[in-house]
Formats: structure tokens, C-alpha cells, sequence
């Protein structure tokens, strides 16, 4: 699972007390324990950040072919400590695996570009708009 993308439906633990939650995340997980994982939902950042933080990210690919074999070599400690990828920020969540609701929807690479810009989001809680304006500030 680690290293590539994922699209899947979401419902979390804390939805009532939480400000607003993605529904249908859009992921590249980078870490995983007995209770769930953590990822990069590429959701919350608009558009263009989108972009910039997944240009980025090619710099980790295993390989430039950009096949079905291609995955990032992603790691919280990697992110944290690249100037690059100060994007990342407001979009590491945690997600319990007992609160996916829906299989998972692997993304090869050939089609990354393509799926980040895809109108998938769905939050709950605030607009869009909002959360972009929010992830922004975060930085």
C-alpha cells in the first residue's frame, strides 16, 4: 500500500466534534500501525498547491518510467525534513482502518496528474474553499 496513490470512502471517529473531514480521501499513506494509517490527502491543499507539492514529490518515485510499478519512497521524517515538500503540512491525517467504508481505489502513476485534479473532494463540515484558505495559513 505504501507508495501509491488511493481514493476510498471515509467516515470518521470524531466526525462530530471535527471541523470539517474529507469523505472520499485522496492518499499516498506513508505509515501504518495495528489501528489504521497515516497519509497525505492530497485534498486539501487547492489545485495549484496540488500541483506544487506533487512535483515535488516525483523527486521520490522508485523509478522515472512512471508504470504500474512506480510507488514514492515516502516517509514522514523525509517530508518533515525537505523545504520542498513544506506543502505536505495540513494534509498528514490519520485514518482508522474500521471507519473506511468502501474498498480501496489504487491510482497508478501514469494517472497521479490526472486524479489530483479531479473534482473528488467532498468535505463535510466547510467548504472547500474554506479548507484550502485554511491549509494555506498552516504553511
Amino acid at each position: 500500500m505504501m507508495g501509491s496513490m488511493f481514493l476510498f470512502s471515509y467516515d470518521p471517529k470524531h466526525k462530530k466534534t471535527l471541523p470539517y473531514y474529507d469523505q472520499f480521501p485522496l492518499i499516498f499513506p506513508f505509515s501504518s500501525d495495528k489501528t489504521g494509517f497515516m497519509g497525505i490527502n492530497m485534498h486539501y491543499l487547492s489545485l495549484p498547491l496540488r500541483a506544487k507539492l506533487m512535483d515535488a514529490l516525483y523527486d521520490l518515485t522508485t523509478d522515472k518510467r512512471y508504470d504500474e510499478k512506480t510507488k514514492l519512497r515516502l516517509s514522514y521524517d523525509v517530508l518533515k525534513s525537505a523545504s520542498q515538500f513544506k506543502w505536505f503540512k495540513p494534509t498528514v491525517h490519520k485514518y482508522l482502518s474500521k471507519h473506511v467504508r468502501s474498498q480501496f481505489l489504487m491510482i497508478d502513476s501514469v494517472e497521479w496528474d490526472i486524479a489530483l485534479f479531479l473534482p473528488l473532494e467532498k468535505f463535510v463540515g466547510a467548504s472547500k474553499t474554506k479548507v484550502w484558505a485554511e491549509s494555506r495559513k498552516a504553511v
